[in-house]
């Protein structure tokens, strides 16, 4: 068995009509590795709060390594304004959070949906605004924590929904 390398691996590049929406994400990491995982997964645009931190930040550029420059990205400053000009644009928002009404994630089907937007709410709150999300989904935790970084649920959103998309 050999471990292959960067160049050894071609990844089928594909984009999703996934667009991400982060509503207050101040870790300039946090922020960086949602470049890295969107880029990843084939997300089509991300917006961050113009008090996110700086993509020109340190600890954002390392963490996003080159993929800043790889996936469109836009700030924001109105929240409302935003998640009503998405679905203005026919787009369904999806809350990662655990909500009375949530839906498991892999009981979710993503492939009843054109365009999707992922909501992921700050670090310290959850999402502030709720009641502007269309559904929640939740990823089912097995331990005695309630909740996991928020980059982590959006990898594993992502995941799932890729590959529900890709079976389209």
């Amino acid at each position: 068995m050999k471990q292959l390398t960067h160049y050894d691996i071609e990844n089928q590049q594909q984009q999703f009509p996934i667009t991400i929406v982060c509503d207050a994400i101040r870790t300039p990491e946090n922020i960086g590795m949602c470049f890295r995982i969107s880029e990843s997964f084939g997300v089509e645009k991300i917006y961050f709060h113009e008090n996110s931190p700086s993509l020109e930040n340190r600890k954002v550029v390392k963490t996003a390594r080159n993929t800043i420059n790889q996936i469109k990205h836009d700030f924001y400053n109105d929240f409302e304004q935003l998640i009503q000009q998405l679905k203005e644009e026919e787009n369904t928002i999806l809350g990662i959070e655990i909500t009375d009404k949530s839906i498991n994630i892999q009981d979710f089907n993503f492939k009843n949906h054109e365009k999707i937007v992922l909501l992921l709410g700050s670090e310290r709150n959850g999402i502030k605004n709720i009641d502007l999300v269309d559904e929640t989904i939740a990823i089912p935790m097995y331990g005695r924590n309630s909740s996991m970084n928020v980059i982590h649920s959006l990898a594993i959103s992502l995941y799932e929904i890729t590959n529900q998309f890709a079976k389209k």
